[in-house]
Order: C-alpha cells, then structure tokens, then sequence
C-alpha cells in the first residue's frame, strides 16, 4: 500500500515512514487501534475470519447460464489490497477471458472479452458500497459472453438505476474509499461507474445492466460481447479526433445513435458539441445520426445511408413509380405514406410539392379525397 500511495501522490519518501504513521495519516489507526476499513484494506486473512467473515469475494465460473452448479470456484479472503489483484487473476484465464477479434480496414486487432479496469472497478465498487451488516459475500458469477459482481446492501437513499451516472454516490464505508482513491487503486468518487460505461461504450459492448438489483442487493452485469464489430472502426475514428475530449454522456449518444435508440433530455444537451467535434450530424427536424465521414473513413457508407435513410431523389423516385404504377385510378396520400412510412406527413407533403412544381404529377381533388397522377 506505501509503494501505491508514494506512487499516486508523487511522494516516494513515503514507502520510507513508519508503518504506524501511514496508518494514522490515512485514518485507519485511531488511538492505537486499527478500525475495520484498515482490517479490510490490509488485514491478515486469520484475522479478517475472526472478525469479519463476510468480508470474502468468491467468484464462480460456469460455462452456461443455464447451470446451477459452478465449473470452477475461487475464494478469497485476503487484505483488498490483494484480493483485487487475485481475483482478476483468476478471472483473466485465457481459457475464460477469450480475445475477440475484430477488422479495421486491412488490420486485426483483439480485445479481450473482460475489460481489466472495467471489472476491477467493479469489484472495488461493490467492496466499498456492500454492507457489512448483512452476512453475504461479494459474489461474481462469470460466464463465457458476461460477469455479474453482487454486493449486499441495495442502493442507498436517492439512487436508483435511472440516476446512476447523475446523483452524487456516497460509498458506505467512506474512509475505505478515500483510501484507495487515495493509493489510486479507484477512479475519484462517483467516477468508477462512468468509466464502466464508457468502456463499454468503447469497446461496442452492451451497456452495464442492473438487472437483479433490489432492497438487499445490487447486481451488475457486464457483457463480454462485442454487439457489432463494424461500430469498432466507428468508434476508432472517434477516438483518432479526442475520445479523451469526450464526456460519459458523450459516449452515450454515441452508442444510442448508432443503435438508432431515443436520447433523452441529458443526451440531447450534448448534441451541439457533437456536431462542432464532427461526429454527428443534423439531418432533419429533431433527428441525429452519427457523421457520415466515420462511416467513409472505415469503408462503411452503407451503414450510414442506412440510418440516414433514403436520399431525397431515390424517395422522388419512389413516390413516382407508384403513383405511376396506378395512374389510372390515382393514388391517395395515405398510399403514399405506406411508401416512405419512415418521413413524416409534412416531408412526403413537401416532396410532392417539388414533383407538381417540376411538372411531373399533378393532384386532382381535395383535402383527403385528392388523388395523385402522372404528368402526361
């Protein structure tokens, strides 16, 4: 911990203090006694049974989901200070943390399934805010495509899984957190779920899930598999013009935009900046996609006209067939609604406006009783 802490705060003559003077610097001995943050931080595993028995991660592998039995299984009740290092150790098996592999261009690259800081800040997360009164491990189901990490003790007053990346968190052993903020063993405070996010953001994973949380406990489960590997080389342009630039919520629109999901009103907020960096765009009333020059830089327009959508001529030219495939009888507005059910009412309206002004059809009729023809 002294070569940690020497480390983090650019200090090295601190690895040369007493030791009884480290601990009363980071408030772990008061009084000449060791509190339980110091047990759990640093304490002999003799000790942490006798006193704090359910101060223990255990991590069970299985290969389906489906299995109640565990394939492997690993406790460990060590001082956090080395159990973290153990547990990923164990979890990061080339057998069980397989690297996935991915094109970008003429290149391969690999990442591994399990990111390390995304799964270490989640242990350490649930470590820090678990509660000691109830007698429950830390417990981490791993699986070959996911990993849940479970605490006891559910989230505390005013947080929820809604507000999660927003509201201030206030770790339940607090001293234990400044600790490893502190030897940089966690991100600063309220930031180790952001990180979780945008990693997984960043490496085109599903976004961490909550399912499972209630009253007693909290569970996370972070996913091992990449969703689209094509949103890779998206996300490698991006990072080439400043990913370091870039917020949480930045990540966020980011991911919601190119699985074409809602923003809400804090996703929303960070749209002009988006646009001044060159990473999205504004195509139309209250519709964003991300720029077409990241799709262009990675050989993969497609995509982009996908979300897009069809280009103003090509959807002329589909109202055109139509309305000429039935020009005998005339085609009513509401058909071609059902030709481009992806524009609103007031764009087909506008584009039938610019074919009548070119001279290409005309309506006959009114209001909803008009119909559309052909130019002869």
């Amino acid at each position: 911990m002294k070569t940690q802490y020497a480390r983090k705060q650019e200090n090295p003559l601190f690895q040369n203090y007493p030791d009884e003077q480290v601990l009363s610097d980071l408030d772990l001995l008061k009084d000449g006694k060791l509190n339980y943050a110091a047990l759990i931080l640093l304490g002999k595993s003799e000790a942490i049974r006798k006193y704090l028995p359910q101060n223990n991660i255990v991590v069970g592998f299985r290969m389906y989901h489906s299995m109640i039995q565990y394939t492997a299984r690993k406790e460990f009740q060590l001082p956090l200070f080395i159990a973290i290092d153990k547990a990923w150790d164990y979890i990061n098996q080339p057998a069980s943390n397989p690297l996935l592999h991915y094109n970008d261009g003429s290149y391969i690259f690999d990442i591994p399934s399990f990111n390390k800081e995304a799964i270490r800040e989640a242990i350490l997360n649930a470590c820090c805010h678990r509660s000691m009164l109830i007698q429950s491990d830390v417990v981490i189901k791993q699986y070959p495509d996911s990993i849940t990490i479970t605490n006891a003790g559910g989230f505390l007053s005013g947080v929820d899984m809604n507000n999660i990346l927003t509201v201030n968190s206030v770790p339940r052993s607090k001293l234990m957190s400044e600790v490893l903020q502190k030897t940089g063993l966690v991100e600063r405070s309220g930031q180790g779920m952001n990180l979780m996010f945008e990693l997984s953001v960043q490496e085109a994973k599903p976004l961490p899930d909550f399912t499972g949380t209630d009253d007693f406990f909290v569970s996370v489960t972070l996913n091992g598999l990449i969703l689209d590997k094509a949103m890779l080389s998206v996300l490698n342009r991006i990072s080439e013009r400043g990913a370091e630039l870039l917020s949480t919520e930045d990540f966020l629109v980011i991911d919601a935009l190119y699985h074409e999901r809602p923003l809400n009103d804090k996703m929303q907020s960070r749209l002009n900046r988006l646009i001044e960096m060159g990473i999205v765009e504004h195509i139309g009333r209250k519709k964003y996609v991300l720029a077409r020059s990241l799709y262009a830089a990675t050989g993969k327009t497609g995509v982009h006209t996908r979300h897009v959508g069809l280009d103003r001529d090509t959807n002329k030219e589909l109202l055109l067939k139509h309305i000429r495939q039935n020009n005998e009888v005339g085609t009513p507005f509401k058909e071609l609604q059902q030709v481009l059910p992806s524009q609103s009412r007031s764009q087909i309206q506008k584009l039938l406006r610019e074919l009548r002004t070119a001279g290409k059809v005309i309506s006959v009729g009114n209001t909803s009783a008009a119909r559309w023809y052909i130019t002869k």
